[in-house]
């Protein structure tokens, strides 16, 4: 999968991918063969793992393009390129909060 030089789509990706995992331990944590005391040892070891994955997915979505900037000397685009991917990720955050916040009041 390569990047864009888009920070929107990277911004949706990155988001995207949170999204995913939360959903899948969500539901998984609703099958018995995967409660606390199923998992055992093996529990912090999928946490860890998943951390050191989900540090290298993150880096690759906000800083691969960046760098690559940077390396054929475009400093001003690598920065506004992060930047700009940063506070999109911050709005695409920002409005799944809102969001949750206003289905949550109408349910109540």
């Amino acid at each position: 999968m390569s990047m864009t030089q888009n920070p929107f789509v990277n911004a949706l990706v990155a988001a995207g991918y949170i999204s995913l995992i939360a959903m899948f331990f969500y539901y998984i944590s609703h099958v018995p063969m995967f409660s606390d005391q199923a998992l055992g040892m093996i529990a912090p070891i999928i946490f860890l793992s998943l951390f050191v994955l989900s540090a290298a997915l993150m880096g690759y979505f906000f800083l691969f393009q960046p760098i690559q900037l940077l390396i054929v000397g475009k400093q001003s685009e690598a920065t506004k390129l992060f930047l700009t991917t940063v506070l999109a990720f911050a709005a695409v955050i920002g409005v799944i909060l809102l969001a949750w916040l206003l289905l949550s009041q109408a349910i109540i």
